[in-house]
């Protein structure tokens, strides 16, 4: 069974973050450039928070608020559900499935260490179910 460990080993640990000051407007522009859909937020390298594109469409755009006038504080969602490294993928698949999250943090010590999204998981089960058929495959025609 795969950790989420293993996932942030092969997909990097790099975790793209903001502070809760900073403009709504500023997030949206750094998930753009980066091509992600959240972003954590921090406060002195402590995680306060987590914003993504359904925050940004549920809270600022129908609410008609201006993006480079609202801080994320306003619009972050808190009591950010996170995860440890040493939890498997289907248990992390249950957490986000439960908790109807996309994003999760990955937390180790109380230090950020990582960010995998429902898709990383989905690649993983994947990846493993194919290594499975290709196993049974060759056990069978040996």
């Amino acid at each position: 069974m795969k950790s989420i460990r293993q996932i942030l080993n092969n997909k990097g640990r790099t975790v793209w973050s903001i502070s809760p000051n900073a403009s709504v407007y500023s997030c949206i522009e750094l998930m753009s450039e980066k091509g992600i859909g959240a972003l954590a937020v921090t406060d002195n390298d402590r995680l306060v928070g987590i914003i993504s594109e359904r925050d940004y469409a549920r809270k600022v755009i129908l609410k008609g608020k201006a993006s480079k006038q609202t801080p994320v504080s306003e619009v972050m969602t808190t009591g950010v559900v996170t995860a440890a490294e040493s939890m498997s993928v289907e248990d992390a698949m249950a957490l986000m499935t439960e908790q109807r999250i996309r994003h999760l943090p990955i937390v180790e010590t109380g230090r950020l260490t990582g960010m995998i999204s429902i898709g990383d998981l989905v690649k993983a089960r994947l990846q493993n179910q194919q290594l499975m058929i290709e196993h049974l495959e060759s056990y069978i025609t040996q």
